[in-house]
């Protein structure tokens, strides 16, 4: 007999009110399925984008949220490796996060060890391994490398800029507030550049001498592809992975030449696309957070009710990430 459980449920794109708690059907697991008591969701950009409209990639009326954390409650056919009663992180891309309980495909779940909380887990584990993800395998940070982190106060660029000098990077941030400011040094950023009060390009190339970076990681989109282009070195990797501030433009490939530099557009799912990688670079964000080498806080934590106010805050550019209790 199919159940019910609680979720925030979009029927018609709009702005944080269009966000409403109902009761959802809550049907048993399948063959290769868990059912996860959820504990805490994560809350994105992404989620905005797809609540307004901006991405329609969620049929309505559906239930937003790409990840979460809970306690497997229940298990369908077939499942091995898992067992009631333990602690499951996932991101799910067909979304369903924001819900007291859900059924999750059983290969999208990984094993939260005990040193890390549910909701930090939840809040930082989708931008962990996208961090790990641009650090590790986009471009590989090497000891010694000079790195543009654009945005280091973000959430994502927190992460960036904390990986890059776990592998002996020299970090330069850029952050606009002074309380973003302070996030990026707090990250481990070398140095911390005010965008709005001084010229990104020339202060990069004064603090490496003239020689650029070998890599910038790049957010921001719109606003800062060019300068992120300009303070490239040599052979320097730009990679654009978001477009807060708008789309990019058409770019003219020939503008890559001189200097012989490189492009690229990543996706997460193409660094995690099967469960060996999934659970390798999972393990590795996990570890690090347990063991102190991430150490990670949460900006603000709502009940699953008020998702609205989360999402509003997110808009504000308030000191996130913040999280859902479910």
């Amino acid at each position: 007999m199919t159940q019910t459980t609680q979720a925030i449920v979009i029927r018609a794109y709009g702005g944080p009110e269009a966000m409403v708690l109902e009761d959802v059907p809550l049907p048993p697991p399948g063959p290769g399925e868990l059912l996860v008591r959820q504990t805490a969701a994560g809350v994105n950009f992404h989620d905005i984008y797809v609540r307004s409209g901006s991405y329609r990639t969620l049929a309505l009326p559906g239930v937003p949220g790409l990840e979460g954390v809970g306690v497997v409650e229940a298990m369908g056919e077939g499942v091995i490796g898992f067992a009631p009663g333990d602690r499951v992180a996932y991101i799910e891309r067909k979304y369903g996060g924001y819900a007291r309980a859900r059924v999750v495909d059983a290969a999208l779940a990984v094993p939260v060890p005990a040193g890390v909380d549910d909701a930090v887990a939840a809040a930082w584990y989708l931008k962990g391994l996208t961090a790990h993800a641009l650090v590790a395998d986009v471009h590989p940070v090497s000891p010694g490398a000079n790195v543009l982190v654009q945005a280091a106060g973000g959430g994502v660029g927190q992460l960036v800029a904390r990986m890059a000098k776990l592998r002996g990077a020299t970090v330069i941030g850029t952050a606009g507030s002074a309380e973003k400011v302070a996030l990026a040094q707090a990250a481990g950023c070398d140095a911390v550049i005010r965008y709005r009060e001084e010229d990104v390009v020339a202060r990069v190339m004064e603090l490496t001498g003239g020689a650029g970076v070998e890599v910038a990681y790049d957010a921001v989109g719109k606003d800062t592809f060019d300068g992120s282009l300009a303070v490239l070195a040599t052979r320097g990797h730009l990679v654009n992975y978001g477009q807060a501030s708008g789309t990019i433009p058409p770019l003219d490939i020939s503008r890559l030449g001189a200097k012989s530099l490189s492009l690229t557009r990543p996706f997460l799912w193409a660094y995690v696309g099967t469960r060996e990688k999934l659970v390798t670079a999972s393990a590795a964000l996990f570890d690090a957070m347990a063991s102190g080498a991430l150490p990670l806080a949460i900006g603000g934590r709502f009940p699953l009710e008020r998702a609205a106010d989360a999402h509003a805050a997110l808009e504000a550019r308030g000191i996130g990430p913040y999280v859902l209790d479910c």
